[in-house]
């Protein structure tokens, strides 16, 4: 299967019970397969400002809003390729844009004063947003184990669970362990349909059924919020 470069698609989410989880499970079953990284654990490294201006921004519901990220599935290595990926959201439609490196090279490019490694529109579009935000450094370290399906008919339509979502903001790096403080209630899990346009009435359907609801969940405005907004007040307290 080949690599995504470029997505264009919604991102509906759902906080589901174990429960309901199953139900979901069994409703896909005729129609979606595991997809080429199936069953994995996903690292995460956002950046951000030194004054977290693209979370803080992202947190007001903007029209329009962007973050930027490094990603590997597995942990990595100084020459094992990774993702630096662009993220952008304009009016509920998710548009991403990622390029492979080594972790190293990614590393480099995004932390440096130097451009894209590679030749490409995407690689210039992340350069004009690290020229345009500058400074950035590494803000977050997210990881969460992912079940990945994808539809058996060709169609882009996706759906992934992610179980055990951890953060922390120390030892933020790809080649790290997994290690962190929980996002999610004990039990719970994050699923997420990815989808082009309507849903599928086999999935309306279990939907309904089970009374799940779409929600809004951010997992680095959710990290920022319960983890590093109040360690930032009491630090402000503590210096004045």
């Amino acid at each position: 299967m080949a690599i995504q470069t470029v997505f264009q698609r919604y991102e509906l989410k759902y906080i589901l019970t174990a429960k309901q989880k199953e139900k979901v499970l069994q409703a896909i079953e005729p129609y979606m397969a595991l997809d080429q990284y199936g069953r994995t654990t996903i690292r995460n490294v956002y950046f951000d400002t030194d004054n977290y201006r693209l979370i803080r921004r992202s947190i007001e519901k903007p029209a329009y809003k962007e973050k930027l990220r490094l990603r590997s599935y597995g942990q990595a290595e100084a020459d094992s390729a990774v993702f630096v990926e662009l993220k952008k959201k304009y009016q509920k439609i998710v548009y991403k844009r990622r390029v492979s490196l080594s972790e190293k090279e990614a590393v480099k490019w995004v932390l440096g004063p130097s451009t894209c490694p590679l030749e490409g529109q995407i690689g210039k579009e992340i350069d004009y947003f690290l020229q345009y935000y500058r400074f950035l450094v590494p803000a977050v370290f997210l990881s969460y184990q992912r079940e990945a399906f994808y539809s058996k008919d060709q169609s882009d339509f996706r759906v992934t669970f992610d179980h055990r979502i951890l953060c922390r903001q120390e030892d933020i790096s790809l080649r790290s362990p997994v290690y962190g403080t929980s996002l999610l209630l004990e039990g719970k899990v994050l699923m997420e349909i990815k989808c082009s346009g309507g849903l599928p009435m086999w999935m309306v359907s279990v939907l309904s059924d089970e009374h799940i609801y779409q929600t809004s969940f951010s997992k680095y405005g959710t990290a920022y919020q319960t983890m590093i907004f109040p360690k930032l007040i009491k630090e402000a307290a503590h210096y004045a």
